[in-house]
């Protein structure tokens, strides 16, 4: 049975089995280390694909006078039932497109999408201003059958989605 002996490289210095690294050398990995894990966590803070961030924009600007043709009484434009399918298109597409941005960063990258790691004020900030903006401009076209609501909410909504991209990638920059 061969024996193996044991080679590793610390900081460019190589060291066999029984020959332990100096201090420095030992200082110099954990620096190694500690670069490696701010890498991997930027990487896995880095913001989707382009075309993921330009889908993901569209779908927050047609979201607002979608849900508003669903819910508008009496019928806008549209039967409530033609753009309840329109709705649960944009919906199902969304979700296969999120999907297979995900296994294309892992696939790329070797680390899964993390929203643990992005500034917690601004991913709050999306997770309740965004739909409370989008669904609250459908309230107020519901009250005042004013469509001027759902638009603002759809320039708004895409800019918000434009805003969180740039952010992310300024973020990622800095992390690099």
């Amino acid at each position: 049975m061969p024996q193996w002996k044991l080679t590793a490289t610390v900081s460019g210095m190589e060291t066999n089995g029984g020959v332990r690294p100096t201090a420095r050398q030992a200082s110099a990995a954990l620096a190694d280390i500690q670069h490696v894990q701010a890498a991997t966590a930027a990487l896995s803070a880095t913001p989707w694909p382009r075309w993921f961030t330009a889908t993901l924009t569209l779908y927050t600007a047609a979201l607002p006078p979608v849900y508003g043709g669903v819910v508008a009484s009496p019928q806008w434009l549209l039967p409530p039932f033609t753009w309840g399918v329109i709705m649960g298109l944009l919906t199902v597409g969304y979700l296969a497109l999120f999907a297979v941005a995900g296994a294309n960063w892992r696939r790329k990258t070797g680390v899964a999408l993390r929203m643990d790691v992005l500034p917690r004020p601004a991913v709050l900030s999306l997770l309740i201003g965004l739909p409370a903006l989008l669904l609250g401009s459908v309230a107020l076209f519901r009250l005042t059958a004013q469509p001027a609501w759902l638009f603002a909410a759809s320039a708004l909504g895409a800019g918000a989605s434009l805003a969180a991209h740039l952010a992310f990638v300024r973020l990622h920059r800095k992390a690099v």
